[in-house]
């Protein structure tokens, strides 16, 4: 969900500054939350703007930039393995143990696919 545009927040301040409107009729005229206003009034007090905070980017990434390095050379050396394989793997190269969801997701945000041997035959049937 984005941030409320800087010209709604100040429009929104600037009707509520009059003095003529209660916070409730300020959040219906703008099609806002009460809170929504109340908390931007508030923003308006404390910091003197307001501007939307900035992100702040979410939690640290359970694998640093070794272990990730790591995930790489074992995916490298057997492009097959399966996620607890993986896992196995890379504790005993010394990374902590993090469990299936981390080591998937982090597989797709290093873009590696995880080539699986043909278990079967090719159909002898011609297709199409």
């Amino acid at each position: 969900m984005q941030a409320y545009s800087i010209d709604l927040r100040e429009r929104v301040v600037a009707a509520y500054a009059t003095g003529e409107v209660t916070i409730g009729q300020v959040a219906s005229r703008f099609a806002v939350s009460i809170s929504f206003v109340d908390k931007l009034l508030k923003r308006q007090r404390t910091r003197g703007s307001v501007a939307a905070l900035p992100h702040r980017g979410g939690p640290a990434p359970r694998l640093q930039e070794a272990d990730r390095q790591r995930l790489v050379a074992c995916v490298a050396a057997q492009p097959d393995a399966t996620l607890a394989e993986l896992r196995q793997q890379l504790v005993a190269a010394g990374s902590p143990a993090v469990g299936q969801t981390v080591r998937w997701q982090t597989l797709q945000q290093l873009d590696l696919r995880r080539k699986k041997r043909v278990c079967t035959p090719p159909s002898a049937t011609p297709s199409g």
